[in-house]
């Protein structure tokens, strides 16, 4: 499996991380403070804020995701397309020795007909995600991200793991311009112990790499994991921040089925959407999701509290249902986000979905912030 990675070895300087603080302190005065700028940090106090200073945390993030990107929220498809997994991480269901999961990858004229002719109006762009497979890439991904970006307007992006150089440049070739890559768990050493995929220095180098060769990369992290620390908490903060990313996702953790970790607690969600609110507060400019694990930490309301902390990002799950089950992050028991909950998730905010593809805005980010460099260095010629 070695020969499917490849290794760099061009990390950057390991980043310096904040001393740990007891969760359970007095919440700090920084929460009534205007903190919207790239100098803010959380602190542990404030990750572990409740009651009326988390509504008040809550409702600053919420106000810098209006200041910069008024009340529009992307709207994205995603479809699993293959449950192989060459990683074996303890908190995914789809771990190479679970034994008992029905593998699949999917028919590409099924996927074909279902996105091209019955895909929802809504959705601006689409995700394709699989396990690490890269058998899946050339027989499936390569040849449907090619097919939506001839027959479709979708904005096209792709969550597949670590690659070689060759299927990075295959896949930017064929259409696909975003790449969902999360580094999972910023402290190496509980990387390891949790078999995260392949090594924490890989997977940071990989980023790195796909930013490099001008892929606009999402990362994102776990809250609530059986023995994380505080300070290993805030070390995934310290990391999203030096990583040259464009978005950025917590995901609670949820025990899963067929998986070591099946009998440890939930994540708690208080948690996880303080740390949503904090990623917004650190990087205003960042797109962030609204993950549909929130649900499954707190049904019936996680979701929408998500949005309320800062989310700017809503994905609807357009799998085939005879394949869905099979797709085990979490647990068998799914819960599916459809247009229908989607849109009225959006709705009760009062948010509205945006017309402009993530994909056009990640371009026109790109070419404003060229046309701006050009003006600067055109005034200091002068």
């Amino acid at each position: 499996m070695s020969d499917d990675r490849n290794r760099l070895g061009f990390l950057q300087p390991a980043t310096q991380f904040p001393p740990k603080i007891g969760l359970r302190s007095p919440a700090a005065p920084l929460l009534l403070a205007a903190v919207t700028d790239q100098s803010f940090f959380p602190t542990s106090e404030i990750l572990g804020a409740r009651g009326d200073q988390q509504s008040a945390f809550h409702e600053r993030a919420a106000d810098t995701r209006t200041r910069r990107f008024g009340r529009q929220v992307f709207l994205r498809g995603v479809v699993e397309v293959s449950n192989y997994c060459r990683e074996n991480c303890s908190y995914c269901g789809m771990r190479r020795d679970n034994r008992q999961l029905s593998r699949f990858r999917a028919q590409f004229n099924q996927l074909a007909e279902l996105l091209i002719q019955f895909r929802p109006a809504s959705i601006t762009d689409l995700n394709i995600q699989t396990g690490e497979d890269p058998v899946v890439i050339r027989e499936l991904v390569l040849p449907l991200v090619e097919l939506l970006r001839r027959e479709t307007p979708l904005g096209v992006s792709v969550c597949l793991g670590t690659l070689n150089k060759s299927l990075y440049r295959e896949l930017r070739s064929a259409g696909a311009s975003i790449y969902i890559i999360k580094f999972e768990i910023a402290d190496p050493r509980l990387y390891t112990r949790m078999r995260a995929p392949g090594t924490f220095r890989e997977r940071v180098e990989h980023i790195r790499l796909l930013a490099h060769s001008g892929w606009n990369v999402s990362s994102g992290f776990i809250a609530g994991l059986p023995d994380q620390t505080d300070a290993d908490l805030l070390a995934n903060f310290a990391l999203a921040r030096e990583l040259p990313l464009d978005g950025c996702s917590v995901s609670p953790f949820i025990p899963g089925d067929e998986t070591p970790l099946s009998g440890a607690p939930t994540a708690d969600i208080d948690l996880t959407l303080n740390c949503m609110a904090a990623l917004r507060l650190m990087r205003p400019d960042w797109v962030i999701p609204a993950v549909s694990a929130l649900n499954l930490a707190e049904p019936g309301c996680g979701y929408g509290r998500g949005l309320r902390t800062g989310a700017n990002l809503v994905t609807i799950n357009l799998t085939p249902s005879e394949l869905r089950g099979d797709y085990l992050l979490y647990k068998r028991d799914r819960f599916i986000m459809t247009e229908e909950r989607i849109l009225s998730a959006i709705s009760a905010e009062g948010l509205i979905p945006s017309k402009q593809s993530l994909a056009g805005f990640y371009q026109q980010r790109k070419i404003d912030r060229l046309l701006s460099r050009s003006r600067t260095v055109e005034a200091a010629a002068v």
